[in-house]
């Protein structure tokens, strides 16, 4: 099969490695070319503009935000350029209002759309362990099912508007950056009383928060972990905001949402933004005087 693979980042590097390694011939196109590169050596064909990499059966684009896929796939006449009956697997992270504008553009080039954004960080990624949601048409999900399979563990259905997976997506990333907050929050409070770091997370893990969240970050919050992001807080400022966005029209409060979107807000001010989310923890405990 040939496959188009756009957005070569710490997430996108790793699953168009693994659809290498399955022998499916991969053309690929980045912004920076270091990671292209990587790739071409492990036998894919770097493509030089955005369009080429649609010349294929199926395009993956893994891209930062609403902005860059739309610049990438969009403002660069790319989509349009399209053949007709291909294939698009959008798995990023993205707003529901523009998934709903990628649906219509995708439908007038007579491209079929899929949501599927992944959960899971990089490594998570390289080893092909990714959870996917998606929500498309159902004859082009089948189709590209095969790729899935190599890119994650589990593929989890959510009908046939891309919306679906995409609020999905969305309301789980609210979680997971809730849950980290919350963590630290915990943490700085034991730890205000003489509770060891490592005493609370292997508590917490081990009975009632024995979930990957807290499992991932528990330890790197505890150990100030910081450097090295495989989720940096500015992405996590993106996911709040647009969760905070999507709940508007329907009317849904999220003040918990609110007071994330403040903090992360102010350590991307403070310089942070490429921190990994786990400062979002550590800023809690040094929030209350401690180290």
């Amino acid at each position: 099969m040939r496959i188009g693979f756009i957005g070569l980042g710490s997430m996108g590097k790793g699953m168009a490695a693994n659809l290498l390694k399955a022998g499916h011939q991969l053309w690929v196109w980045n912004r920076s070319q270091a990671a292209v590169e990587q790739l071409v050596q492990q036998g894919a064909i770097a493509a030089s503009h955005p369009r080429d990499a649609f010349d294929v059966d199926v395009l993956i684009s893994m891209l930062a935000d609403d902005a860059v896929t739309r610049s990438v796939l969009i403002d660069s006449g790319a989509l349009a350029a399209s053949k007709a009956g291909l294939i698009h697997l959008s798995m990023a992270t993205l707003s529901v209002d523009f998934i709903r504008e990628m649906a219509a553009l995708h439908a007038s080039a007579k491209v079929e759309l899929i949501a599927a954004p992944v959960f899971g960080r990089n490594d998570l990624a390289e080893a092909g362990t990714l959870n996917i949601a998606v929500a498309g048409p159902a004859v082009a999900l089948s189709k590209v099912q095969p790729l899935l399979d190599v890119m994650g563990q589990k593929t989890w259905p959510m009908g046939e508007d891309p919306v679906n997976a995409a609020i999905l997506k969305i309301a789980t990333n609210m979680m997971l950056i809730s849950a980290i907050e919350a963590t630290g929050e915990a943490m700085a409070l034991t730890q205000s009383y003489g509770v060891a770091n490592n005493d609370f997370v292997d508590f917490i893990t081990n009975t009632l928060f024995a979930a990957p969240a807290y499992k991932v970050y528990g330890p790197k919050i505890a150990g100030r972990e910081t450097e090295g992001a495989g989720f940096t807080l500015r992405l996590g400022l993106k996911d709040v905001g647009l969760a905070l966005k999507a709940g508007e029209p329907k009317h849904v409060p999220l003040p918990v949402a609110s007071v994330l979107r403040d903090n992360l807000l102010d350590a991307v001010a403070l310089g942070e933004g490429e921190s990994d989310l786990a400062a979002l923890g550590v800023r809690a405990i040094r929030r209350s005087g401690q180290n």
